[in-house]
């Protein structure tokens, strides 16, 4: 994970469970072109999580999918995992900002700065929560200029 990037405490899987919006990312090859793009996490019989990203292709016109699996990397406390959609090959998945009263919204980065995710339960959210995003990742090191805020269409998710 990056040095600049510390994972939340308290952290309650259970809770955390469940649909996500993507609101906010920087680009990445496996998410490049994609919009309405979502995240779902449920358990996994082996007490892992079971991770399906899905986003839909206007170059391809089709919906594309990419499941995979976490592991807590420290203590299920603790909001830091590790990721995997390919293989043996694991990347840093850090919470480093939640929504602790209701889980409405996370704030999420990868193994390094160039990996940065705003999830929402809602597929909006206010302006004043894009500021606070923007402001605590910019702070940590993270290319805010860079950005991009995602198209959603929640009534064919």
């Amino acid at each position: 994970m990056p040095k600049s990037v510390q994972p939340v405490t308290g952290f309650e899987l259970q809770r955390y469970l469940g649909k996500w919006y993507e609101i906010a990312r920087l680009d990445h090859s496996f998410e490049r072109g994609l919009s309405q793009v979502t995240a779902e996490y449920s358990l996994r019989d082996d007490g892992g999580v079971l991770v399906v990203n899905r986003g839909f292709s206007e170059s391809e016109n089709k919906w594309q999918e990419a499941v995979g699996k976490a592991y807590f990397v420290n203590s299920d406390s603790e909001g830091y995992l590790k990721v995997s959609f390919f293989g043996p090959f694991y990347g840093s998945y850090v919470v480093f900002e939640l929504d602790r009263e209701n889980y409405q919204y996370a704030f999420v980065s990868g193994p390094t700065t160039k990996y940065l995710w705003l999830l929402s339960r809602t597929p909006a959210v206010k302006p004043e929560l894009i500021d606070k995003f923007v402001e605590q990742s910019k702070s940590r090191g993270f290319d805010t200029a860079s950005l991009i805020f995602a198209q959603q269409n929640p009534n064919t998710n």
